[in-house]
């Protein structure tokens, strides 16, 4: 069983600015995505980048694939993109505006492939135009409870004075329904890609001219907030029960945390790949590797001294046989992840 795909579901309403931060994703250097549009209609993906259709992988070189299926067709584009010779970071399921988000979130959870895994729900709000179409007062909108980051963006279409004001409103709606939720707030989509899936590298291939790197000409004077990552480095077998600790209860303002680790079970010794976006816990066994091991975080605006005491904390070498519990513990969150 190789590494698995995230898959990261992309929602907004009609407007809010999707197809932006699609595109903004997509110009990643180094970054091979796969990308399932179901907007009936027009598709809007800027066309320089897309190298082909996934019936043809020949032309595929570091872009993106664009599949039309209706969500019922999702497992067949997720069966094509997850081969493993098309060797692709992450797949991006761009939803139609009319999507439930709720929805496609279950069916990328429950999904029957098994080369691929949830990536995370990213919402798209469109700050100017919130409270006139999403949220109209009365119960939060359902929408966001599924959503594991919320992107607030258009926030400079706001007059300067009131932008404030009003992305702490949307926030604290936001947080009425999904407490849980990363928010970040943003303009023109850009949203750092680190936050979102891992590139295979950090530039582009040599030999090729990807047309993400064409794209990206027109836009490298535009700025966007880095993302923070902490790496901590494992020097031995961890504890079954403090890395389970750790994945339920992330630092402040951690959005991925991932990694490989050896852990002492009490009974062996066994190699494992840890993935958490938000909430979702995705944990599978490997075989022990000579490699480098640790766990990296990232995350908007860490407090990196303190998220590096909770990674160590966690990753200290196992002296004593570890409890009981926290090798069944672990052992869950593989048997819900499979």
């Amino acid at each position: 069983m190789g590494m698995r795909v995230p898959v990261i579901a992309l929602t907004g309403y009609l407007g809010a600015g999707k197809t932006t931060v699609l595109n903004h994703l997509l110009q990643a250097p180094g970054a091979r995505l796969g990308v399932v549009v179901n907007d009936f209609g027009t598709i809007n993906v800027d066309a320089t980048l897309v190298t082909g259709q996934v019936d043809q992988p020949a032309s595929i070189a570091g872009g993106c694939l664009c599949c039309l299926p209706d969500t019922d067709g999702l497992d067949q584009a997720l069966e094509k993109l997850s081969q493993p010779r098309l060797r692709l970071d992450a797949v991006i399921v761009e939803a139609s505006g009319v999507a439930d988000p709720p929805h496609l979130a279950r069916l990328i959870r429950f999904s029957g492939v098994d080369r691929v895994r949830p990536g995370g729900l990213v919402d798209v709000i469109d700050a100017a135009a919130y409270f006139d179409t999403v949220d109209t007062g009365g119960l939060p909108p359902a929408r966001v409870t599924s959503a594991s980051l919320v992107l607030i963006n258009k926030t400079d279409r706001i007059p300067p004075a009131h932008r404030a004001e009003t992305v702490a409103r949307i926030t604290g709606r936001v947080r009425e329904s999904n407490p849980h939720a990363h928010i970040v707030d943003t303009t023109h989509g850009r949203i750092d890609p680190a936050l979102v899936f891992d590139a295979a590298s950090p530039h582009d291939p040599v030999d090729e001219l990807p047309l993400a790197a064409l794209a990206r000409h027109d836009h490298e004077d535009e700025p966007h907030p880095h993302a923070d990552a902490v790496t901590v480095p494992a020097t031995g077998p961890v504890d079954p029960g403090r890395l389970a600790d750790l994945l339920e209860d992330l630092p402040a303002d951690v959005y991925r945390l991932k990694g490989t680790l050896t852990v002492d079970t009490g009974r062996s010794m066994r190699g494992h790949v840890v993935n958490v976006v938000g909430r979702q816990i995705h944990v599978a066994v490997r075989p022990v590797t000579e490699g480098p091991s640790g766990l990296v975080a990232i995350g908007m605006h860490l407090d990196q001294s303190t998220v590096r005491t909770r990674l160590e904390a966690a990753l200290q070498p196992c002296v004593a046989r570890p409890a009981a519990d926290g090798a069944g513990r672990l052992a869950r969150y593989r048997r819900l992840s499979a």
